[in-house]
């Protein structure tokens, strides 16, 4: 099922949450809402699911407006990040409870429900009850439950915050698997860029209750359309220069570039620029961090930082105080103008 939001705008208590948020979202794609907390992620996945009113605006699923249907009609299936399960019931109760409200036979609700139970991985726990259960398991009957109403648009609200970095990535892991074989349209609210990234088929960053971008991760990762979406997916630097007949130009860098002639600065992430053993550059600081290093450079336009694997910075026997050079690695670069 296609969605598209057209022109919407929330308001909470006379204050408006949402301004004009406008977006279309494919048959069976994955969407992720990133950004801080209280930027209007979970107030436009409620307004969505029908549990807000709307000031302004339309809310379409496959070009028809859903505006004037009941939350209960409107296909939707919204996985808290509180799960809502219901502790004095069996597993299987609850995932049957979405199937109860929607008469299906017992029959066809506990095929259902082995079937689910299995694709969760937890089959054998039907029986089991909710306070039984792990919190990553808690996760996989808040899942099953929603998959058993059949939703046409699935909407998840930062369901895996609560878990450890394992189990995040577990579940994380699950839903991308169930989102594949069952092509189910997904919106998922998250805080988490690198969850955001991994698992979309586009992200819509927003703050303060508008969208600043929406693309694929790799487009709003390499070519984000300001310097806040730049600062939001990680530590930037930013080389300043000229455009000149579509070529960018610095004493650092120099690129073919789009824009228009002027002044600029090019964003480079850290990780895009390389060590040379001889060069002019002083190495000021180096935090290590694991696997990675970050190197700290002084240049003519102030400081530099520099990512690299440390085992190839131990290699170079590189220190703090020495003088090195630099080389940016070919690809994709935005440039914003001074």
């Amino acid at each position: 099922m296609s969605l598209t939001i057209e022109h919407l705008k929330v308001a909470l208590q006379g204050k408006e949450i949402l301004h004009d948020i406008d977006f279309h979202m494919e048959d069976g794609e994955f969407v992720s809402l990133l950004g801080a907390s209280g930027c209007g992620k979970t107030t436009l996945l409620k307004s969505i699911a029908g549990l807000l009113d709307t000031r302004e605006g339309d809310i379409l699923i496959d070009g028809q407006s859903i505006l004037r249907e009941p939350p209960e009609k409107r296909g939707t299936v919204i996985v808290f990040q509180d799960l809502r399960l219901f502790p004095h019931m069996t597993v299987e109760k609850n995932i049957a409870f979405p199937m109860e409200l929607q008469k299906i036979p017992k029959k066809e609700q506990q095929e259902t429900i082995q079937r689910l139970l299995a694709e969760v991985q937890l089959a054998g726990y039907g029986k089991r009850k909710i306070k039984e259960l792990s919190g990553g398991q808690m996760q996989r009957v808040a899942l099953a439950r929603a998959l058993a109403a059949d939703p046409r648009i699935l909407l998840l609200d930062e369901p895996f915050s609560g878990l450890d970095e394992k189990l995040r990535l577990e579940m994380g892991s699950l839903v991308k698997k169930l989102h594949r074989e069952r092509h189910i349209t997904t919106i998922l609210v998250t805080h988490d860029k690198r969850e955001a990234l991994q698992m979309s088929d586009r992200i819509a960053l927003m703050r303060e209750g508008d969208i600043l971008q929406y693309a694929e991760p790799r487009e709003i990762f390499y070519r984000p359309v300001s310097r806040s979406v730049a600062e939001y997916f990680g530590k930037t630097n930013y080389i300043r220069g000229t455009i000149k007949n579509g070529r960018f130009v610095s004493p650092l860098l120099e690129m073919d570039a789009p824009d228009p002639d002027g002044n600029y600065d090019a964003l480079v992430r850290p990780f895009q620029i390389r060590l040379k053993k001889e060069g002019a550059l002083e190495v000021t600081d180096i935090v290590f961090m694991g696997e990675m290093a970050e190197v700290m450079l002084e240049t003519l336009q102030g400081p530099l930082i520099c990512q690299c694997m440390s085992t190839e910075l131990a290699d170079m026997g590189i220190k703090k105080g020495m003088k090195v050079g630099i080389q940016i690695k070919e690809g994709p670069f935005s440039c914003f103008a001074c």
